[in-house]
């Protein structure tokens, strides 16, 4: 990925998110990204971090940390004026949802390497707002008219998270996620979220809901009427890492899918859910689907939203003078409130790791970012370049029709005693993963550990390898830059070259 400035904001996560982290700098170091780093230290931040870094032009905005993090990245970064960031995503939370959907491995390192190979590539947003407040059928019979126009002349605020890049969800899940313990996560991960489930499920209930989707006129059409136990609205098609709520979902279609949970007999709620974690989607007996670019979803106040994952408030959505509203009101069944979601057609740009099988996009060749001019442009020859060495120029020959002079037995030994001795007297690397940079010809970054003899200590480096490196095996014989490529996990290479204070080592030679 071509990105000159970078900004890693973290979610600390009690720690436990840093102890990659010069791992994670060197390898974006070594991909020439000036990175700066951003630490989460109280809820809210990161949306704030996020907005700062996109209006100081950061080329990519880094989201590290889960699923809450990312969103409130992407929400910084949206509300940025003039935004033209990209998002990057490396994964460090409990379910890590949109890692999963787009392949982003769950490793630390090699989700930065991953980041190094993505493509730039636009995807729509969802975006959630309030339309307004009414009172329900049975608090108009019991209230005042001046309650229902109290509520009618609410509006909302610009405050809050408005954008979603995965779901958003109307019902248990929120409601779960709402009781969630944070401290508990950070130590047992989606254990927590089991325990917040286990507590919930037995309160849960059907409640009233009402769909409504723009037509071809602009005119909002009922499509669905009716008792819900939960309402997604997705963007893409995993939940919670383990279901497809919405199966048929792509992010670059300019539609956002809906699946309703309909409600049952109360005996069978917790049939239903048990029989929905097993099956891994809804069947069509439990779940009507609607999809559209407008939808208005009208649910009772006292039902919770959740936007990718994490719980959000009713009440950040309004301003002081409004809450004071909803104070009158001692049960929040009385009130309806109507949400607005809507689709943002490719309105973010988000890094794709180069590997992914473009599952959920509907136009996977229609909208990868436009690659640099020097991507292309001053390719080298297959020899006599100014730039390769000349143990590659030998390799490179070797690989042509050519004609050319074999080595013989002396330059042979010559060569092995110049691989032997660099073995000897080499920085040795153990190899951690392999990353090309595909808008540079044949430039691969090798991300590994050496080991300081004095300590014995493993610190992390990051090794640059491109045309000036002289490539050699260990039998002695001359290779190309490309032979990165067959390097294996846990492998070992040895290299000469300048290490900066990042990490990153410049190489000059190195034996695979």
């Amino acid at each position: 990925m071509r990105s000159k400035k970078a900004s890693l904001i973290i979610n600390p996560r009690a720690g436990e998110n840093l102890t990659k982290l010069a791992d994670i700098l060197a390898i974006l170091s070594a991909a020439g990204m000036k990175t700066d780093i951003k630490l989460k230290e109280y809820g809210g931040q990161t949306l704030e971090l996020a907005t700062e870094a996109a209006e100081d032009n950061r080329d990519l905005v880094i989201a590290y940390g889960g699923d809450g993090t990312v969103n409130q990245v992407v929400n910084g970064v949206m509300n940025a004026k003039g935004q033209h960031s990209i998002v990057g995503v490396i994964p460090g939370g409990t379910a890590n949802v949109w890692a999963s959907e787009v392949g982003i491995p769950g490793d630390a390192v090699k989700a930065a390497l991953a980041l190094v190979e993505s493509q730039a590539r636009k995807v729509d947003i969802g975006h959630v707002d309030i339309e307004g407040f009414t009172l329900s059928g049975e608090a108009q019979n019991n209230g005042s008219n001046g309650d229902a126009k109290a509520l009618r002349k609410i509006k909302a605020s610009s405050r809050g998270r408005h954008h979603f890049l995965l779901m958003a969800g109307l019902g248990i899940d929120a409601d779960i996620m709402q009781h969630v313990s944070k401290p508990l996560k950070y130590e047992i991960g989606r254990l927590a979220v089991g325990l917040s489930a286990a507590k919930e499920l037995p309160k849960q209930h059907p409640f009233p809901v009402e769909i409504r989707a723009a037509n071809d006129k602009g005119k909002d059409d009922l499509v669905w009427q009716g008792e819900a136990l939960q309402v997604v609205i997705g963007n893409t098609r995993k939940y919670a890492s383990i279901l497809e709520m919405t199966p048929g979902a792509h992010i670059d279609d300019g539609i956002l899918d809906v699946c309703v949970i309909t409600a049952g007999d109360p005996l069978t709620t917790i049939q239903q859910i048990t029989s929905l974690l097993l099956r891994r989607k809804p069947d069509n007996l439990t779940a009507e689907y609607f999809h559209g670019a407008h939808l208005s979803v009208s649910v009772p106040a006292s039902i919770h939203l959740q936007l990718d994952g994490s719980a959000v408030q009713l009440k950040d959505y309004l301003g002081k003078s409004d809450r004071k509203v909803f104070k009158q009101f001692d049960d929040a069944d009385q009130i309806m409130v109507s949400y607005s979601f809507d689709a943002m057609p490719r309105a973010l740009r988000v890094a794709i790791p180069a590997s992914y099988n473009n599952t959920l996009f509907e136009h996977p060749h229609g909208n990868a970012a436009s690659q640099s001019e020097d991507q292309t442009g001053g390719q080298q020859t297959a020899s006599h370049s100014e730039d390769q060495s000349p143990a590659q120029e030998q390799a490179e020959a070797g690989n042509s029709g050519q004609e050319h002079d074999q080595p013989d037995e002396w330059e042979r030994q010559q060569m092995q005693a110049r691989v032997n001795k660099l073995i000897e007297e080499g920085r040795k690397v153990t190899v951690v993963g392999v990353a090309h940079e595909a808008d540079k010809k044949e430039t691969y970054i090798i991300a590994g550990g050496t080991t300081k003899k004095s300590t014995g200590e493993t610190r992390p480096v990051a090794v640059r390898v491109n045309g000036n490196t002289t490539v050699l095996r260990k039998t002695g014989e001359a290779a190309s830059p490309s032979a990165m490529q067959e390097l294996q996990e846990g492998s070992e290479i040895v290299v000469e070259g300048k290490k900066s204070k990042r990490g990153v080592i410049a190489a000059k030679q190195i034996v695979v």
